[in-house]
């Protein structure tokens, strides 16, 4: 407690609330991330959109076996078109919370700089 005051606010801010910060924005990132859940997108990708799917049933007939065939692979590529989206979607929602978070950091670090460079313009104009 030897310190004066002035250390103590750049100890907080640097230190403190600068770790406090990195902690959100890690946190936004993992929430993202799970919430447009990636790895499972990636992981099923070429499944049949909401399990839509036909079966063959007994015997073989080729306009049925046709028709099935055609119908699971339209249901796989739709599956696949709307994950797509959704993992675009994801990762381009995550660009933009990583680019936010970075820029919010380095405002945060700048702040005391540019709160002694207004008060010194502040005072150059009083005076």
């Amino acid at each position: 407690m030897n310190s004066n005051i002035f250390s103590q606010y750049f100890s907080w801010h640097y230190g403190d609330q600068t770790r406090a910060l990195i902690g959100v924005w890690k946190n936004f990132l993992r929430f993202n991330f799970n919430y447009f859940s990636l790895p499972l997108l990636f992981k099923t990708l070429f499944y049949p959109w909401r399990k839509y799917q036909w079966f063959y049933g007994r015997g073989f007939e080729v306009g049925r076996f046709l028709q099935v065939f055609i119908s699971n692979l339209i249901s796989r590529m739709f599956g696949a078109l709307i994950r797509s989206l959704l993992i675009l979607i994801g990762v381009l929602v995550e660009i933009f919370v990583a680019l936010a978070g970075a820029v919010i950091l380095i405002f945060w670090l700048v702040l005391p700089v540019l709160l002694l460079c207004g008060l010194w313009f502040g005072f150059k104009v009083l005076f």
